[in-house]
């Protein structure tokens, strides 16, 4: 498991350990120590000679003055661009200290590789003047780029700004930026390098999932077991307009190992469901009953429709049930449309997995609201309401109100309708045979996107829907086995 802090968290880190004893300047200088080890790998991986060094005038620039002046120690053909009229006390000490040829405006020679050593994490708005100019002059290049920290232009939520660098590859220094995990940051960082320069946390960040976290919750299963030791999910939803999306939930829970998937439909579905999945227990809703509250785990609102009657069994559901309930699709519309409060008055453990229109209803913002204040408001809703919050989006996120766990799988021929469908049918699967609600999010969300990853390598990123999704979930699965 990684961990992921923001930049306020970055800087108070960096504070902390220059008040514990170690000088700034130290730091510094293992930070451009760190950089120009990865630039002068990636040369002799690229086959590439030289290499131009775009510094800015605040420690991200002195930490490519320092990464430069290491490379001419070496040997190596590196030279700096830098616009800048102002320095930061290290950086003007580092800068001083460069010996190699140091440039006043962009040259004209051509550069195969260019080290992005502009702004780092101390940006808050958008890049002007000449700051501005050297992006567009690092992303047109058409070199091979190494950020410094993070991309120039990306700020603390993930978003880049216009203009972001567009990095093949980024050295973060100290502790992993969660900038780089959110958002536009996937795109814009490349390959993201760990550097460690003796920075320590205060606490803990966001979560970061890798394969041996997720692998524990698929241990082999000894042989005297059956259908009743893996638990019950229900699947409640689907209307004659939408019942695709309860099919494709079902079809994904099959495949979790749960012991018995049922799936509950209005009638003027129920006709037309018998025998789609052979493998499900079908089930025409006429009200909650002493068989549904019996699931382990419930899933509504899947194409179930806006209502007031959906509000009802809703409200229903979350004061007699005892298990895990989630709420999807229009579930969390009608909650959003009739009242969130509902959610206080609960007797189940609730996760909710909203896409961001969705999730922009329910707590009154609007969409974009939500894109650059993901966490934030995510980790709010969540403690309010006592949930498990899963905002789905290209780096889903999972938080109880405490946790925050950043999801780092993914593809973008999830960006379908129905792909939120399976992800609801195997949480649903997941939490019936005893996972936790939080480790069953985390866990959800890592499969589907490993699954995306392995529909993509095939498939190519436009091809694949969600019933191709829910094929390629044994293969992610198989993956993760121990």
């Amino acid at each position: 498991m990684k961990y992921v802090y923001s930049y306020a968290q970055v800087r108070k880190a960096d504070e902390t350990t220059i008040k514990e004893g170690t000088p700034s300047r130290d730091l510094m200088e293992r930070a451009g120590r760190a950089l120009a080890d990865a630039v002068k790998r990636a040369m002799k991986e690229k086959g590439i000679s030289d290499a131009l060094f775009v510094c800015g005038g605040g420690n991200n620039g002195g930490d490519g003055f320092a990464a430069a002046q290491f490379l001419v120690d070496e040997g190596e053909d590196v030279q700096i661009l830098c616009l800048a009229d102002k320095f930061s006390p290290d950086s003007l000490f580092f800068k001083e200290k460069f010996s190699g040829e140091l440039f006043g405006r962009i040259p004209r020679r051509r550069y195969a590789l260019i080290v992005d050593c502009l702004l780092g994490t101390g940006i808050t708005h958008a890049p002007e003047g000449n700051t501005k100019s050297l992006i567009d002059f690092i992303n047109t290049s058409g070199a091979y780029v190494v950020s410094c920290d993070v991309p120039s232009g990306l700020l603390e939520n993930g978003v880049a700004c216009e203009p972001c660098v567009e990095a093949d590859e980024t050295v973060t220094m100290g502790l992993l930026k969660r900038a780089l995990y959110l958002a536009d940051g996937v795109d814009v960082a490349g390959k993201v390098t760990l550097a460690q320069i003796g920075v320590q946390p205060m606490r803990k960040g966001a979560e970061v999932w890798e394969d041996f976290d997720v692998k524990k919750f698929f241990p082999r299963k000894r042989s005297n077991v059956n259908k009743g030791t893996y638990g019950k999910a229900c699947i409640f939803g689907g209307s004659a307009v939408y019942s695709g999306a309860s099919f494709l939930a079902a079809g994904a829970c099959l495949k979790t190992g749960a012991g018995y998937t049922k799936l509950v439909v209005g009638r003027d579905v129920y006709r037309n469901a018998i025998g789609r999945l052979p493998a499900v227990i079908l089930q025409e809703f006429e009200a909650v009953n002493g068989e549904i509250l019996a699931s382990d785990a419930i899933a509504a609102g899947m194409g179930a429709g806006v209502s007031g009657r959906l509000y009802a069994y809703l409200v229903e559901l979350l004061g007699s049930y005892t298990g895990t309930l989630i709420l999807d699709a229009d579930a969390l519309t009608t909650v959003a449309a009739y009242g969130t409060d509902v959610l206080k008055n609960k007797s189940c453990r609730v996760v909710l997995t909203p896409h961001p229109k969705e999730f922009a209803r329910l707590i009154g913002k609007t969409v974009e609201d939500v894109l650059v204040n993901s966490v934030k408001y995510a980790k709010e809703f969540a403690k309010e309401f006592g949930v498990i919050l899963v905002l789905k989006n290209n780096r889903t996120v999972i938080t109880d109100g405490e946790r925050v766990c950043l999801n780092p799988t993914g593809s973008s021929c999830l960006a379908k309708g129905g792909s939120g469908d399976v992800l609801t049918g195997f949480l649903t699967g997941t939490c019936a045979r005893g996972v936790s609600p939080f480790e069953a999010a985390v866990v959800s969300a890592y499969v589907l996107g490993r699954a995306g990853e392995l529909a993509e390598e095939e498939m190519g990123q436009y091809a694949p829907d969600a019933s191709d999704i829910i094929a390629y979930l044994s293969r992610a699965m198989r993956s993760l086995e121990l």
